[in-house]
């Protein structure tokens, strides 16, 4: 009996040191976005090899609209770390645009991979350039969602007023690409990793003939108005189901970005062990091919990297500020 009792007392023990420990992990909310973009499985990726990998951690990847969600999350505290476009993250950190009521403490940790803006509709529409838009019934992205902010952009640069011009929508990709099939939408905007999901879904739908517009003419007065956050880029011919031709668009960086105030630890060791278990993100989503060294620059993030960043990068042979 007495043997008994002290199993069961240091059962009861190590139960209570196993909460503690528990207790004391480093919980870190990752923000991504809709769940048939590209931010949703590459965030669950990384939150995944943040859990497996560094002792202490729990990382939770969030579902949100995107960009600006992601952004108004963090400012609010309610989210460690997120995936943002360079424009969107730019705006938070000046607080303008969606952020006029305050600036968003943030940093980048690291320059993930180009998004490239995609004008999505399909034959039968009547839009084979950017202008046929006009009159259409288009969705240029969910509320709060970074695409919606191009969006505007690249419209305003090509001539058209979203308010004007088009019957517009505010829907993800997913419900966009549902509604083409239903033809309650001729066309939607969404800017994102290739392939997207939901793009790739309504070139496969049986009957329906994808076609992305070219807008690549957008860049130069986007970035005449904006800043230099915008490249001439190319959709490769074959990316989606029934794309024949190569599409010329407008792309803009991801980045993913930390609330300031996270600890110099915390950050180091989120890109450091980003850039370790590449391979394994590579798996989740092609796009983490584009985690290079190579990208991570001032030029291409218009916010400061953050000081935990900076560390690993320096032991990288690279300098940043």
């Amino acid at each position: 009996m007495k043997a008994l009792t002290r199993t069961l007392f240091a059962a009861a023990a190590v139960g209570c040191a196993v909460a503690a420990i528990a207790q004391n992990k480093i919980t870190i909310s990752v923000a991504t976005g809709p769940t048939t973009g590209v931010y949703y499985p590459l965030g669950g990726g990384v939150a995944n090899v943040l859990s497996k990998y560094v002792p202490g951690y729990a990382a939770n990847a969030e579902t949100t609209a995107g960009s600006v969600a992601n952004l108004q999350l963090m400012g609010q505290k309610k989210s460690d770390m997120a995936f943002s476009m360079a424009d969107a993250a730019w705006d938070g950190y000046k607080g303008q645009g969606r952020f006029t009521s305050g600036a968003v403490p943030v940093r980048t940790l690291m320059v993930a991979y180009p998004n490239r803006m995609h004008v999505v509709t399909v034959e039968g529409t009547g839009i084979n350039k950017f202008t046929d838009l006009k009159g259409k019934r288009v969705s240029t992205g969910a509320a709060n969602s970074a695409t919606e902010v191009m969006a505007a952009r690249v419209l305003e640069a090509m001539g058209l007023d979203q308010e004007k011009d088009i019957k517009r929508e505010r829907l993800d990709p997913g419900k966009s690409s549902d509604a083409i099939k239903d033809r309650k939408l001729d066309a939607y905007f969404w800017v994102g990793g290739i392939p997207t999901a939901a793009v790739t879904d309504l070139g496969a739908t049986p009957g329906t003939k994808l076609k992305l517009i070219d807008h690549a003419d957008a860049v130069d007065a986007m970035n005449k108005k904006y800043g230099p956050l915008y490249v001439q880029d190319t959709i490769a011919a074959k990316s989606y189901p029934g794309q024949e031709q190569p599409n010329q668009v407008a792309t803009v960086q991801n980045l993913i970005i930390a609330h300031a105030e996270m600890p110099d630890e915390v950050a180091y060791n989120i890109v450091k062990t980003i850039f370790d278990k590449r391979d394994e993100l590579i798996l989740v989503h092609k796009e983490a091919q584009n985690f290079d060294l190579k990208f991570q620059t001032n030029a291409a993030s218009p916010i400061p990297y953050h000081p935990g960043a900076i560390k690993y990068f320096a032991e990288r042979g690279i300098t940043l500020k």
